[in-house]
């Protein structure tokens, strides 16, 4: 038979003895795996001598045996001529760190004989790999080989026999021989001395992993080999391995730790413990042995040595969630220079460095999410020749996917929260073998590529907070393996395609907040396996399917936000693991029973408001018994029913009932659970009476309902030991606000109310007080200081009272205080210096009080004040700039206007204004509210109001925008000139600079205020011409110029084709439209305005100011009678002689002149 035609199984002579070679290498690793396992044995046990020998006559019997078998095959192996079949040894699940594994390191030649080489085979563990024919000359050299290495094991058997029987037979036969090398055993004890153990130090610990001190058992009189977390070489007695993760351990890993004298560590995983932030040491590189490092979740901090890099050795290195700085030098040699590294996690350490070019080929798993990368997205992971999981996510890489090449490794690729843009490459459907795709909160638009539709074995795909538009494809339903498909935050349209029914193993389904139209998929409800469903934010219309029966595994369904319609079928309840249920903000009208739903045990939270809901549907509800969230709010629900409806829900936490018409009955039930009561506009005309037994409430809200007379003595009594939030503002309330007794209270409002009489003096002792707005009441008298000192308070309004006397001290020490609002009340006196240790103040507001006071520069240095208004009051004095640097630098809204201030506008003053120049989220387009979040518990906003006048009217603005800007300096009196570095305030939305005496031109450069809106200069002594500049304010919807003395014409376009007269009115001198009066043509009844000089207008204006037509009238009446009298006497005696003879000499030139007049005036 030729060579070349034997069959695959079948070898020659020269082939056999090559494999009967490798066999006998193998075999050699067999031995010594038994040895490795006889001296675990022994080590673990302390045996007796009995026992002891026992052993050693069973390896010796071993031993034997397999010198005879080795002998027996010499012998016949040189008669073998037939074919022999090749058979190719397999070692399966092979601990990397058995006897095995460590006889290959300690004893190479015994590796050289066997001449083989480990080759991962694809889902079959590991595989002998057969080398090249041996020659026939090797055949005895192999031979003589095998039995040399029988020679040792012998020996080596004798050796262990002798010392085990010697140690038998001793003296001291109680006491064991440690494998453990006494230096290793002493410096872990050393390692371990200066850490405690604390059970908070482990609790990141996470994977199914059980925490436990694994150092408690660890005391000389053991061998350390046994010691919980250590890792022995069985051979030699080194610690090779040390896994402390998950231990409790809390300390300090200091530079001269013992822990680096363990030379001979392959493994070192201390993961999930708590060193104290403390810097990773630098002799760590000394552990040159190194292999797998884990130090992640252990609360290191500062710079990663570059020693770590040093370790040539390393095959993975986990030092994620470390929160440590990697700088790029070391960053880039880990991934370049460590061509033995396979796994690298640097998740949430700091790199902010790109990413490298070149990386080292054997890099299988690399997760660098969170760790600040920056730059472009490069193809360079997509280069690896053995990658299979990628995770870039949350940083801030740029640029656009690059094309990719087809990979059959890549099994998960993670690149969610990242600035990649653009469309997505077609290429992306070459990864046949990705299992988990996650693009979640990127920047990609365009239709998602048809491609996707060729990885068959994908089981999550996330796309969510894209940019994707069209249509879902249809080749999506080739994806048979999906169990997770996110589409959500979008804007993908149409209808919800049919092709979901391939997806037999869906779990998850998320196609929430993006245009999709039309009916519910009725291809949905064949998916057995779904357990969340979530189509909420859509488009979505008509009525819900009436059967739904494959849904039988469905915890969590939300269809909230759409335009469902008509009944709700009764299986949307009855699905046995229902958990939740958000219904919510549809055009639902009934629910579909005939008198109460099935009792479902299972479902927990039910979200029914912003519907259509009407008629007796708290009945229907009745039998959800484990109900934990119930919200009926926003319906036209008006069961006459009382509170003992939900009586059978005593598990229930959170009831909204708020804007329905309810017919409410008093009841004495008691709620064990219940900790949020919302009945806001519920048209409630008495405090509920079941408030005396909710002993766990931390939510109460009463608001805008009918609620009239003064407080209940025994609703001020009330001890909710957990109250924390109370509102019973928009009712009818009267009579004093007594003495509270809710210590534990975050949350305290009672505006719009007729409350009055003192604060009481028990508020003060709300010392977790963070909101209080008692305003527009009729609260008297002075504010408690107390309130300077509450360090939790974030707002204070007390806007619209009736309190007097001086400014309380406020902030007296630092405090939380963000707002602080006391408009229209009676303060007096000076602002007060204390306001400087409120470092958070963002809103100031103390306008329509009368306090007298210059303007308090000081408040500048206040650095997040962004709303400042000192409206009507009786501040005086110039408007001086600010000594320091940094003087308002986030300021918005600066409101000084109707007050007696003077001098001229320094343009330092308005260069301060630094928050103005730009405009807050301009570049994404966004308009944000100031508005406080999470006020106390629960999501509970809080939005700043400020009033402004514009066109004359006073409008409170109910929401503070961050792109508002405003500046009112009207009704003041400011003179000189209008500073020209208003243009740098290029967010500016509002100025009035109204009722002042500013003189000059309108400067041009008010023309590049390209955000303005609102534009007053009126009662002003301006002059010149209107700049034609102004026109190119595209937003500018409001002009007022009126009362000044501007000539020209007025220009034409864009916004100005929209004034009316009213803003130019009291200009005589103006012409064009919208006035009537042309250019280019005189008036000759008009008289040119003359130009007084500044210190005649002054004494003028001055003179006049005072004046009233009765005063006019009195002086002229009195005057003209004294005059008469004190003429006709000096007339009669002739006295004094000059005055009667210069009025004498009068009368004949002034009837002299109409004759000149007229001369002048003939043709």
């Amino acid at each position: 038979m030729n060579k070349r035609n034997l069959p695959p199984k079948y070898s020659t002579r020269s082939q056999q003895q090559s494999r009967e070679h490798d066999t006998q290498g193998s075999q050699s690793y067999v031995i010594a795996g038994t040895t490795s396992r006889m001296r675990r044995e022994i080590a673990a046990a302390q045996l007796s001598p009995k026992s002891l020998r026992e052993h050693v006559n069973a390896g010796a019997n071993a031993l034997h045996n397999l010198q005879q078998a080795m002998r027996m095959r010499l012998r016949t192996r040189k008669r073998e001529e037939k074919l022999l079949p090749i058979q190719q040894p397999t070692l399966h699940d092979r601990d990397p760190y058995s006897a095995i594994a460590i006889k290959q390191t300690r004893y190479p030649e015994l590796s050289r004989t066997n001449n083989a080489k480990m080759k991962e085979n694809e889902g079959h563990g590991f595989e002998l790999w057969k080398p090249p024919l041996a020659r026939r000359s090797r055949v005895r050299a192999v031979e003589i080989a095998t039995c040399r290495n029988a020679g040792r094991i012998f020996f080596f058997y004798s050796l262990v026999c002798f010392v085990l029987l010697s140690k038998s037979f001793s003296s001291s036969s109680s006491l064991v021989h440690h494998l453990c090398s006494p230096s290793e055993a002493f410096a872990l004890l050393q390692f371990k001395q200066p850490f405690e153990i604390y059970n908070e130090s482990s609790w990141l610990c996470y994977g199914g992993q059980t925490s436990f001190p694994k150092t408690m058992s660890w005391n000389e009189s053991t061998d350390c080999c046994t010691w919980d977390g250590v890792t022995c070489d069985m051979l030699m007695g080194h610690v090779i391995g040390l896994d402390l993760s998950c231990s409790k351990l809390n300390g300090t890993i200091h530079q001269n730790s013992s822990l680096f004298q363990l030379h001979h560590l392959q493994t070192l995983n201390l993961a999930f413990n708590f060193f104290n932030w403390s810097v990773i040491p630098s002799d760590i590189g000394r552990l040159t042995d190194l292999r797998h490092l884990n130090l992640s979740g252990s609360s290191f901090s500062s710079k990663i040595p570059t020693e770590i890099s040093y370790l040539s050795n390393l095959v993975s290195l986990d030092l994620s969630f470390s929160w440590c700085e990697l700088d790029q030098k070391t960053f880039e040699t880990l991934l370049q220079n460590l061509t033995n590294l396979e796994v690298v996690s640097l998740s949430t350490v700091s790199i902010s460095s790109p990413i490298p070019m070149n990386m080292s080929s054997s890099l299988r798993y690399v997760d660098l999410e969170a760790t600040n990368l920056l730059g472009v997205f490069t193809e360079s992971f997509f280069l690896l020749p053995k990658l299979e999981k990628l995770k870039l996510g949350n940083n801030d890489l740029r640029g656009v996917l690059p094309k990719i090449k087809p990979s059959n490794t890549l099994l998960e690729l993670d690149i969610a929260n990242t600035g990649v843009y653009g469309k997505l490459p077609e290429s992306i459907g070459t990864f046949n073998s990705l299992n988990y795709l996650n693009l979640e909160r990127c920047n990609f638009s365009g239709s998602i590529p048809h491609s996707l539709g060729n990885l068959t074995k994908i089981r999550e795909l996330n796309f969510g907070g894209n940019h994707f538009t069209g249509h879902i494809p249809s080749t999506i339903s080739k994806l048979m393996q999906l169990t997770s498909l996110d589409l959500s935050s979008n804007s993908l349209s149409g209808d919800i395609p049919n092709a979901f029914s391939n997806f037999p193993k869906l779990v998850k389904l998320d196609l929430s907040k993006n245009i999709f139209t039309g009916p519910f998929p009725s291809s949905i409800l064949s998916l057995g396996s779904l357990q969340s469903l979530d189509l909420s934010s859509n488009s979505l219309s008509g009525s819900l399917p009436s059967n739904a029966s494959m849904l039988q595994k469905l915890a969590y369904m939300d269809l909230s936000h759409n335009s469902l319609n008509g009944t709700i079928p009764s299986w949307v309840f009855n699905i046995p693991p229902y958990e939740y249920l958000k219904l919510d903000h549809n055009r639902f009208s009934r629910l579909d029973v005939a008198d109460k739903l099935k009792t479902n045990p299972a479902v927990k939270v039910l979200d029914l408001s912003h519907n259509q809901l009407s008629g007796p549907v708290l009945r229907s509800l009745e039998n959800l018994v484990n109900l934990f969230n119930l919200d009926l709010s926003s319906n036209n629900i008006s069961d006459n029913v009382g509170i003992e409806i939900f009586m059978t829900m005593q598990r229930l936490d959170y009831l909204d009932l708020s804007y329905n018409p309810l017919s409410w009955k008093s009841s004495n039930i008691t709620f064990p659970s219940l900790r949020v009561l919302l009945l806001s506009s519920c048209e409630l005309k008495d405090f509920p009476y079941l408030l005396r037994n909710l002993k766990k409430l931390q939510i109460l809200d009463l608001s805008n309902n009918k609620i009239h007379g003064p407080i209940p003595n025994w609703f001020s009594r009330m001890r909710w030991d957990s109250l924390q939030y109370l509102n019973v503002s928009l009712n009818s309330l009267t009579g004093h606000l007594e003495q509270l007794h809710q210590y534990d209270l975050r949350i305290l409002d009672f505006k719009f109310n007729f409350l009055q009489g003192p604060i009481p003096s028990s508020i003060c002792n709300l010392s977790s007080l963070e909101f209080l707005d008692l305003s527009r009441n009729n609260f008297s008298e002075s504010i408690p200081n107390c309130f300077g000192s509450m360090a939790e308070l974030l707002v204070l309004d007390l806007r619209k009272n009736n309190f007097s006397g001086s400014l309380p001290p406020l902030c007296t020490r630092s405090t939380s205080l963000t707002t602080i609002i006391l408009n229209s009340n009676q303060f007096e006196g000076h602002v007060p210096v204390s306001l400087l240790n409120c470092h958070r103040l963002e809103v100031l507001d103390v306008g329509n009080n009368a306090i007298n006071d210059t303007f308090p520069a000081w408040l500048g240095t206040l650095q997040m004040l962004q709303v400042l208004i000192f409206k009507s009051n009786r501040f005086h004095g110039p408007l001086s700039p600010c000594q320091t640097k940094f003087c308002f630098p986030m300021l918005r809204i600066f409101d000084i206007s109707l007050n007696e201030f003077s001098g001229s506008l320094h343009a330092k003053v308005f260069d301060n204004f630094k928050s103005m120049t730009k405009l807050d989220g301009s570049d994404k387009g966004e308009i944000k509210y100031m508005e406080l979040h999470n006020v106390g518990i629960y999501d509970i906003m809080y939005k700043d109001s400020v009033r402004l006048v514009i066109k004359g009217q006073d409008i409170e603005l109910e929401r503070i925008t961050t792109i508002m800007t405003a500046i009112d300096l009207s009704s003041n009196h400011f003179e000189g000139v209008i500073p020209k570095t208003l243009k740098d305030l290029g967010s500016l939305w509002l100025l009035n600079l109204s009722h002042n005496n500013l003189r000059g031109d309108i400067p041009t450069e008010l023309g590049q205020l390209n955000m303005l809106e609102v534009l007053d200069l009126s009662w002003n002594r301006l002059t010149g011409n209107i700049p034609r500049e102004l026109t190119r304010l595209n937003f500018l919807a409001v002009l007022n110029l009126s009362q000044n003395r501007l000539v020209g014409p007025i220009p034409q376009g864009l916004q100005f084709n929209t004034f009316s007269n009213d803003s130019y009115v009291g200009n005589l001198d103006l012409c064009g439209l919208p006035l009537s009066k042309q250019c280019g043509m005189s008036d000759p009844s008009h008289v040119p305005q003359p130009f007084e000089s500044e210190e005649e207008e002054e004494d003028e204006s001055y003179f006049a100011s005072g004046f009233t037509w009765e005063s006019v009238v009195i002086g002229y009446s009195c005057g003209l009678v004294v005059g008469t009298v004190v003429w006709s006497f000096m007339f009669k005696a002739g006295k004094p002689k000059w005055f009667v003879e210069f009025f004498e000499g009068i009368i004949p030139n002034k009837n002299r002149r109409p004759k000149k007049r007229a001369q002048r005036r003939r043709p």
